[in-house]
């Protein structure tokens, strides 16, 4: 396994790292198999989460590139758009961000947050999510032609670049791992716009992990193995480091619940479980979901551990349990 050096790529420091690894021993018995935790709810920026990786890389091509403004979207209730706005302002970038639907008369979570940076928020007037793609690239043209330069990312921050985030992770854990003692450790996490589980399949194709599984809790498995493996081998390409195989990406479905974003009652008697055992609040409309198939699949004595899985944060839906993100 050789170091990963990606100095050479331009990076923002937003995330207070490296994030804790800790067992979960009332949980690993109530399994059957060793469980811990990897805390990358604890990355520090605003209630942290998982997306502030991918943003230390590309704010940081925003910085180098002399953008003056974020333009992303997402539905009212994302971390996403919640985090990469308050990114955006800590390096001293305007955002605009576009949400699908319309405003809601309460402002709450996510979106309650979202207000206090500042942000030009804006909405489609349309349910569909594909309608956020379209101003995203609306506004994007109307800034150029204003003279400014817009950093302009999909939903989900799901890019190549923003990858690396996780494959930088991927080297951190490695370490952590090796000097905890947990060897050959199955990593879980649950995959929505599928930039956190590529840049972390990259890390598999580097040598770092041995296993990555994700559980859909947004778009169907076909599409989630397709994105992962594109995006870990656009990762792959910007470090340098080997090009990883469709063998490597795994994909468990059937997690979704009633649909993306919204909590399912599988979910939330995982999220109950890790409450009551471990003191550890899991998101209902993501981590609660891929818990719920890890607990299903350990039950079912379909894996052995180790099993390392990522609490990708999302703190702020815990109080907006009655609507999609």
């Amino acid at each position: 396994m050789a170091d990963l050096d990606l100095s050479r790529i331009a990076r923002e420091s937003l995330a207070l790292l490296p994030t804790p690894i800790h067992e979960a021993p009332r949980l690993s018995a109530e399994l059957g198999i060793p469980v811990w935790f990897k805390r990358d709810d604890l990355t520090g920026l605003g209630l942290g989460g998982n997306k502030i990786r991918p943003l230390e890389f590309l704010l940081g091509d925003a910085r180098a590139r002399g953008c003056h403004v974020l333009v992303t979207g997402s539905g009212a209730q994302s971390n996403w758009s919640m985090l990469a706005a308050l990114a955006a302002r800590r390096c001293g970038l305007d955002s605009i961000v576009c949400f699908y639907g319309d405003a809601p008369d309460e402002i709450r979570g996510n979106l309650l947050l979202q207000g206090l940076t500042g942000s030009d928020l804006r909405w489609t007037g349309d349910a569909s999510r594909a309608s956020v793609d379209v101003m995203i690239e609306q506004v994007a043209d109307d800034l150029r032609a204003q003279g400014r330069n817009p950093l302009v990312v999909p939903r989900g921050g799901a890019t190549a670049r923003g990858s690396l985030g996780y494959l930088n992770a991927a080297a951190e854990i490695a370490q952590q791992a090796a000097m905890l003692g947990i060897s050959d450790a199955n990593l879980w996490l649950a995959t929505g716009s599928c930039g956190t589980q590529g840049g972390l399949v990259a890390g598999v194709a580097a040598g770092f992990l041995p296993q990555v599984t994700g559980v859909t809790v947004s778009r169907p498995a076909e599409e989630c193995n397709r994105r992962v493996l594109e995006l870990a081998t656009g990762a792959a390409d910007l470090a340098a480091t080997s090009a990883p195989t469709p063998a490597m990406v795994n994909i468990i479905d059937g997690y979704i619940g009633p649909g993306y974003g919204y909590a399912s009652e599988e979910g939330n008697q995982a999220a109950a479980l890790v409450a009551r055992t471990e003191g550890l609040f899991l998101d209902p409309p993501f981590c609660a979901k891929g818990m719920a198939a890890l607990i299903a699949a350990a039950r079912a004595g379909q894996i052995d551990g180790p099993v390392i899985f990522l609490v990708s944060g999302g703190a702020p839906t815990l109080f907006v349990q009655d609507g999609a993100l």
